[in-house]
């Protein structure tokens, strides 16, 4: 049973969750791992890498860590308000967790030599105050649906995203390329990890959208797009029927998938301009 911070509000009336994962068709077993906390507002998805069940302990300490780590401590989360790039305490919390998760990560495959170089992508959001954090590292993705728009809202940490940055590919050639799922960012690889991190205004219908390269590799974002549309009453179908899309068209990797609905408002109970208007008083 998850308790929520005294602080925060329970968001189960405000956010509609679902998660799903799948082995996809090529794979003898899947290294991907999902969790959420709908009360809390937490969604995340990691997809491990490393072979001899490395990247299940991978993706799977890193689900657990944050998911155990953050009810832990939003409790306390103004003790991270003190932030040079003036970064909400929810998001300087968000990546102060998932840098100890990469150093636990990281010391495990060092003193377990059956899980040396294993590491794994991440990809999580918390929601508060009618706001959301997302941190992520590698090519695992996060999506927003707002009306009828998909953006993809995370920038893949990739050799062939860092190739068309540079004009050495387009788009549509690195979708064709075997070499685009080569990460140049994971967690557990090195000792330290720097997590790109945004935050961004929740709203009243917002459709999110977590998911492995297992499904954004296999299903353009045209399809996802019109998946969300066509299957937007409910979150359980919408994620299964991007799951077995994926498979029908090959299922090359493992396949995972959170959706995230905003149901209604969820300002803090002393969000800033409720302390700004409680001043005049």
């Amino acid at each position: 049973m998850s308790v929520v911070a005294p602080h925060r509000i329970d968001l189960g009336a405000h956010l509609e969750m679902t998660a799903l994962t799948d082995t996809g068709r090529k794979r003898p077993h899947n290294e991907d791992r999902v969790g959420s906390d709908v009360h809390q507002g937490v969604a995340l998805l990691a997809d491990g890498m490393g072979g001899h069940k490395g990247g299940e302990v991978a993706s799977g300490l890193a689900v657990e860590t944050l998911l155990h780590d953050l009810v832990a401590d939003l409790p306390r989360v103004e003790d991270f308000a003190d932030d040079p790039d003036g970064y909400a305490p929810e998001t300087v919390l968000a990546r102060t967790l998932v840098e100890r998760a990469n150093g636990i990560i990281h010391d495990t495959a060092q003193s377990q030599p059956q899980y040396e170089g294993m590491g794994t992508t991440l990809v999580l959001m918390l929601f508060y105050d009618d706001r959301l954090t997302i941190a992520h590292v590698g090519d695992s993705r996060a999506y927003r649906m707002r009306d009828g728009r998909l953006e993809q809202v995370t920038r893949d940490h990739t050799l062939m995203q860092e190739l068309i940055d540079r004009g050495f590919y387009t788009p549509e050639e690195a979708r064709a390329s075997l070499n685009r799922n080569i990460v140049t960012r994971a967690l557990g690889i090195e000792p330290q990890i720097r997590v790109d991190v945004q935050e961004d205004m929740a709203l009243p219908g917002d459709l999110y959208l977590l998911c492995s390269d297992g499904l954004h590799d296999m299903v353009d974002d045209a399809r996802i797009r019109l998946t969300l549309s066509e299957n937007g009453a409910s979150l359980d179908q919408a994620a299964r029927s991007l799951v077995d899309q994926a498979n029908e068209n090959g299922g090359n990797d493992n396949i995972s998938v959170i959706l995230v609905r905003v149901l209604k408002p969820f300002p803090s109970r002393r969000s800033w301009f409720r302390r700004f208007a409680d001043w005049f008083q």
